[in-house]
């Protein structure tokens, strides 16, 4: 019985040992994953991670943004990217710089490209707006923050010349999403270095490192990557780790089992293709067991910094499904005009999400 013994002890350690770019089945490989992370959420979580979860809650109390509550709903509104300051439209005569929104925002583009973003940096206008065309399909017209700056600095009066700087660099931080620039830059803040996350104004690009992570680790080779990916409705989130959803049109109807899956399928293949291109991430700031609810912090959430209250169960995982109560006294009764769309009944909730990994600090 020696035999089948060690083939069977083989085949059980096998996924541990097996070499870089061996295929697995799917079952073996999430199954050890999740292994990896039940240990690791098990622990307290660590100092970087204590790190990352604060600097996401100085940048919210700094930017004063927005609040969602467990129901989906947003009490309290906050400053948003494009304001001065918040106050009644008084034109008061002096303003606070921490104050302005637009200049928060250009700090964490600022921290990604080394202190000179404005040639990455798009602005939109479509051909013939201003002139008040009456409604009519447009032209998309792009330039960058760079040429609208170099056009601004043209012009002789310093006063004229602040504001058209200024106008120019509100106008950008509106029309180039920010949310990655914001994970990026707290998480720069918090002293990791850049062989352990991939800074980037993308989200997908810290999402295929932490895959990339998850099926390093099986062949014993992570390196030095700071998340794995794990699932996300049966890993218990910690301080410090990215909450990920995919807004993807074309997996519109997948779940997130599926999502994951094709992603770490393009990560073994070592395909260059790279189907996830649109992703929103949050890092998890606070986790309160007795309510059994967490806290998480993203950017350019309603073009804010936004806190969110979100459910877990029982066992302290996220409840993938964060419903709000669209029935009863809640029910939508606003008449809308025959050309808009009706909304989906079951979308009442701003957490109503297509949550889809859990990145975990390792």
């Amino acid at each position: 019985m020696r035999i089948p013994i060690c083939a069977a002890l083989a085949v059980a350690i096998g996924l541990a040992v097996q070499p870089a770019g061996a295929q697995t089945s799917p079952a073996a490989f999430w199954k050890a994953v999740q292994a990896n992370c039940d240990a690791t959420a098990a622990k307290l979580p660590s100092d970087t991670a204590k790190r990352i979860a604060q600097s996401a809650i100085d940048e919210f109390k700094l930017f004063d943004g927005h609040e969602i509550d467990a129901t989906g709903r947003l009490f309290h509104f906050g400053l948003t990217e494009a304001e001065h300051e918040e106050d009644d439209g008084g034109g008061r005569p002096q303003a606070s710089l921490g104050r302005a929104g637009w200049q928060q925002v250009s700090k964490y583009w600022r921290v990604l490209f080394d202190n000179a973003p404005w040639d990455k940096l798009e602005v939109r206008g479509y051909r013939d707006a201003s002139n008040f065309v009456p409604e009519t399909q447009s032209e998309l017209l792009r330039t960058s923050a760079a040429r609208l700056l170099q056009a601004a600095d043209a012009e002789q009066d310093p006063i004229q010349r602040e504001v058209l700087r200024e106008a120019a660099i509100r106008a950008a931080m509106i029309d180039t999403p920010w949310s990655a620039a914001f994970i990026s830059y707290v998480i720069r803040q918090s002293g990791v270095a850049a062989n352990a996350f991939q800074f980037s104004n993308a989200h997908r690009a810290y999402i295929y490192d932490a895959f990339a992570a998850s099926v390093e680790e099986l062949a014993k080779q992570a390196g030095d990557h700071l998340y794995r990916a794990c699932p996300v409705a049966t890993t218990k989130p910690r301080i410090g780790d990215l909450i990920c959803e995919q807004r993807e049109p074309t997996l519109a109807d997948a779940s997130d089992k599926d999502v994951r899956e094709r992603l770490r399928q393009e990560i073994e293949s070592k395909s260059s293709t790279r189907m996830l291109r649109r992703a929103h991430c949050e890092v998890v700031a606070r986790v309160d067991a007795k309510a059994r609810r967490m806290y998480t912090i993203g950017g350019n959430v309603a073009q804010s910094i936004t806190a969110r209250q979100l459910n877990l169960r029982r066992n302290l995982r996220f409840a993938v499904a964060q419903k709000g109560h669209c029935g009863g006294n809640n029910r939508w009764a606003l008449e809308l005009p025959s050309t808009t769309a009706p909304r989906q009944p079951t979308k009442c909730s701003l957490n109503d999400k297509k949550w889809f990994v859990l990145l975990q600090v390792r």
